[in-house]
């Protein structure tokens, strides 16, 4: 069970970084110095199954950790 948990454990941690190196981040500083500003807008297709991956992914990669603390 324990050696299960550390593979899922490396495994979610590797999509995590993944997935959020995956998303768009606009201009980055560009808009602190007067740029675009988009800030407010609504994620659509790829961007919002990208956006709840990484949120299920968190989950699944701390609940992991937990799981590896509470297994003997």
């Amino acid at each position: 069970m324990k050696n299960t948990l550390a593979i899922i454990t490396i495994i979610s941690s590797i999509m995590l970084v993944v997935a959020i190196l995956l998303q768009n981040q606009g201009s980055g500083l560009g808009t602190a110095f007067g740029g675009e500003s988009n800030f407010y807008r609504t994620k659509r297709g790829a961007e919002q199954v990208l956006f709840y991956l990484t949120i299920v992914l968190a989950v699944v990669f701390v609940g992991c950790l937990i799981g590896l603390l509470l297994v003997k």
